[in-house]
């Protein structure tokens, strides 16, 4: 009897042991989450992950104006009364050179709906509206602010793991694109734990490859990844992606000549027509107008709210003075604006500005005779000046002489002397601000003279 006890105690002992055995195996129980191993549905190298993996949608910002979504090809826009068909993205350039045609001035474009959008997840949505895609619109984060990583991609395939909180494994799939990627992590649950079958290899956009062998490295490759990013993510579609110190050296390559001026939504190209900065290492920038006018200011670039900007400042020129947002720097070209003010620059190399030196000022004024009036074309007399061999004869209407002197320049300075009569008051230094064949401007504090040329 005790022998028999015996026995179903060690038998009844040894299947307990067993089953204790088999259950954890089955059902580990942890305590706490190692995150080298696993991540949680709201940890920071998953949330980093699926940025990465996300639809880039800021290749058509031309059209929609946000990131978080593209439009499906093919569809059509109507552009200044003109439908276009865009079937491609040599279909959106197209329509950039169409816009850049009247940029900055009156230009219209409409979608025709209905259309399709891809979303950041992958998932597909029809707009019907405008009205549609504009509340679409509001879930993007623009700014600079992106809600994707651009600039690096993962290697495919690459497998991924889900475990319950358990640390029970309830998933395993391989991955061979983005999308599949993306569209997994949209299904994950709140209380989903999940593992990357490390090592992990991720491709940069110069195809530089880095290998991430824990999760806390994979989150610092990505971080770092996204805070290198120069992503053209912002509403502008044309903001082409390029750095401060690319807009720095550009600029002081050669001349640049305005060829579109907009200023309070007004078009004042032919204002400008002959206008050109010339920018110099170290801050410098001269602003060369027409007839020889120029004047220096300074000029520098910087980052703000994730834009390269240029900043003018003239001290003669005010019109200029702004932080303007620089968007674009290729072909030759620099486009910029601030508010309804606008500018392209065109590199001109072979520029060669008038400069109101001693010289030109003398071979000018001694040509022909010279009318002198104030800005508005006006004077209290109407008169004319001889500069022949540096003497000044002032000729009223009836040609008569009613005041002489004389006159010098050096550089860009003009004097008068010896005028004591009809003129007395213009004795003095005068600026030379434009020295045009046909007309010069001199400035003498805040009084400004235009002497237009008369030849008989």
């Amino acid at each position: 009897m005790k022998k028999c006890f015996k026995f179903s105690l060690v038998a009844f002992l040894l299947a307990l042991i067993m089953a204790l055995t088999s259950c954890q195996d089955e059902e580990p129980f942890v305590e706490t989450i190692d995150e080298e191993q696993t991540l949680s549905f709201d940890s920071t190298a998953l949330e980093l992950m699926k940025e990465t993996v996300s639809n880039d949608g800021s290749y058509d910002n031309i059209v929609d104006g946000a990131s978080c979504f593209d439009i499906q090809f093919p569809y059509s826009v109507v552009v200044n009364d003109v439908e276009l068909t865009i079937d491609s993205m040599d279909g959106l350039q197209v329509l950039e050179e169409i816009l850049d045609d009247v940029e900055g001035f009156e230009s219209t474009m409409d979608i025709v709906f209905p259309i399709t959008v891809t979303m950041a997840d992958y998932t597909e949505v029809t707009i019907n509206s405008e009205e549609d895609l504009q509340k679409t619109a509001l879930e993007c984060v623009e700014g600079g602010i992106d809600a994707d990583i651009e600039c690096i991609d993962v290697v495919y395939p690459a497998t991924v793991f889900t475990y319950n909180p358990n640390f029970q494994q309830t998933a395993s799939v391989l991955v061979e694109h983005d999308a599949e990627l993306r569209r997994f992590f949209a299904g994950l649950e709140e209380t989903d734990l999940v593992s990357f079958d490390f090592p992990l290899t991720l491709k940069y956009t110069d195809s530089t490859e880095v290998v991430a062998n824990t999760n806390t490295e994979l989150a610092d490759i990505l971080s770092q990844a996204k805070e290198a990013c120069d992503e053209d993510d912002d509403n502008d579609y044309n903001d082409d992606d390029f750095t401060q110190e690319q807009l720095d050296s550009v600029l002081v390559q050669c001349p640049w000549e305005l060829v579109q001026v907009q200023m309070q939504s007004a078009d004042q190209s032919a204002q400008y027509d002959t206008y050109a900065f010339s920018f110099e290492e170290g801050g410098k920038v001269t602003s060369y107008g027409k007839n020889g006018y120029n004047t220096e200011g300074a000029w520098s670039t910087a980052i703000e709210d994730y834009r390269v900007v240029l900043k003018l400042d003239f001290e003669a020129a005010d019109q200029f003075n702004y932080t303007w947002k620089v968007y674009e720097i290729k072909e030759g070209k620099i486009k910029m604006f601030v508010e309804d003010n606008f500018l392209v620059l065109e590199k001109d190399c072979d520029y060669e500005p008038l400069i109101c030196n001693a010289e030109t000022i003398e071979n000018r004024l001694s040509v022909c005779n010279w009318r002198i009036t104030d800005e508005k074309g006006e004077f209290f007399e109407d008169l004319l000046i001889d500069f022949a061999e540096k003497q000044m004869l002032v000729y009223d209407t009836n040609e008569k002489v009613v005041d002489e002197g004389s006159w010098e320049v050096e550089g860009n300075i003009l004097t008068f002397t010896g005028l004591s009569r009809n003129l007395a008051n213009y004795i003095g230094d005068w600026q030379v601000l434009e020295c045009g064949e046909e007309e010069m401007k001199i400035q003498r504090y805040e009084e400004v003279v235009v002497l237009t040329k008369v030849c008989n």
